[in-house]
């Protein structure tokens, strides 16, 4: 898994849901196979509301509907276990050639766990605690290679991610971004293009063509490839945020939480992962 993590948890709640998702097109056999089809807060916001962002219809009270508490929760959890496994990796295994094939490793698992999750028509607490545990592991693995050379960049990287995920909900709850369908789109083609432009920098690099990294390079054009990728980090923390507060004002189901956890925590170690880089690259004096 590179540093920049691949957009596959941009969907909206669930497979057939359509909590707080894009898609307004109804799913193939969503009526048979859909238990909330017959809830008239299991349709997708967009699609009820045509994008008009007033006060939303509150969900029926129930005691199986997701809060606020239960997406703090699972995402305590699951970024708990990102950390555990990040403080258990730098600790336990020094850097060598060993330690980044293990890291290799955990990452390819994770990478595997979360497309499984990707594609179940419901969130499992396992796989998502799972690619937390093993994504945790590459992360130490990775943080303490960059501490080794560049001493405290792990720590700067960390304080790098609290400040943007501050700033963005700060941004988001004053009302400055709208998350609309059309601006979703828009930036989910920028995010897709950039994907596209890395993989195939990262072909470029392995064939030896293009040279010290190509467009992550550590130097002006690797930086400010970085910021871009960050600031994509904050598109997607601005689409999380949405998504979990449509899905708690339309009655998304409790264990809908564990998918808005994922989310979260997907984005999050994007951009610590690209402020990890950014610190390298800021303070190397090579």
């Amino acid at each position: 898994m590179r540093s920049s993590n691949p957009v596959f948890s941009r969907r909206g709640f669930s497979r057939d849901s359509g909590y707080a998702g894009f898609n307004t097109a109804p799913q193939a056999g969503y009526a048979q196979g859909n238990p909330y089809a017959q809830n008239p807060y299991a349709q997708n916001p967009y699609a009820q509301q045509g994008l008009q962002y007033g006060a939303p219809p509150q969900a029926p009270a129930t005691t199986d509907r997701m809060t606020m508490d239960d997406v703090v929760v699972r995402s305590a959890m699951t970024l708990g276990t990102v950390a555990v496994g990040a403080v258990l990796a730098w600790a336990l295994l020094p850097v060598t050639a060993t330690s980044y094939g293990l890291a290799v490793g955990s990452a390819i698992v994770a990478f595997v766990l979360a497309m499984v999750q990707n594609f179940k028509r419901t969130p499992s607490p396992a796989l998502i605690l799972g690619y937390a545990a093993f994504e945790g592991v590459f992360l130490g693995v990775i943080s303490e290679m960059y501490n080794s050379r560049w001493s405290g960049a792990p720590f700067q990287a960390v304080l790098g991610t609290m400040a943007v995920s501050a700033a963005t909900l700060l941004v988001y709850k004053a009302g400055w971004i709208r998350v609309t369908a059309r601006y979703a789109r828009i930036g989910m083609a920028i995010a897709m293009a950039f994907l596209v432009v890395m993989a195939v920098n990262l072909l470029l690099v392995v064939f030896g063509v293009a040279e010290g990294g190509g467009l992550r390079s550590f130097g002006p054009l690797g930086a400010l490839v970085g910021i871009v990728a960050i600031v994509l980090g904050a598109f997607f923390l601005t689409l999380d945020f949405k998504q979990i507060e449509d899905g708690i004002a339309y009655g998304a189901p409790r264990n809908e939480s564990w998918l808005a956890a994922f989310g979260l925590t997907v984005t999050l170690v994007w951009i610590y992962l690209e402020m990890l880089r950014l610190v390298a690259i800021f303070t190397n004096n090579d």
